[in-house]
């Protein structure tokens, strides 16, 4: 069985990509979604299996993008959490 559970953090703007490439390296990450200070969406992204690399640097310049524009800002992750029946 498969559920799913949201985890927030809080970021700056610097440490933003950091803390995105760290999530998406643990591997049970299904989905981040980026606020602002006020909790407007900024931008929201699936990660699926298998898309890291150069399918994913688009997405990754666009953090670093956003990151130098915001500065407080909170990250959203939906995970998937496998437990055994």
């Amino acid at each position: 069985m498969t559920n799913t559970t949201n985890e927030s953090f809080s970021v700056n703007g610097e440490n933003l990509l950091n803390k995105i490439k760290e999530l998406i390296k643990e591997g049970n990450v299904r989905k981040i979604i980026i606020h602002d200070h006020s909790g407007k969406e900024l931008m929201s992204f699936p990660l699926t299996i298998g898309v890291v690399g150069t399918l994913f640097a688009p997405v990754l310049a666009a953090i670093g993008a956003l990151a130098a524009l915001v500065g407080e800002c909170s990250i959203t992750v939906e995970r998937d959490e496998t437990k055994a029946v």
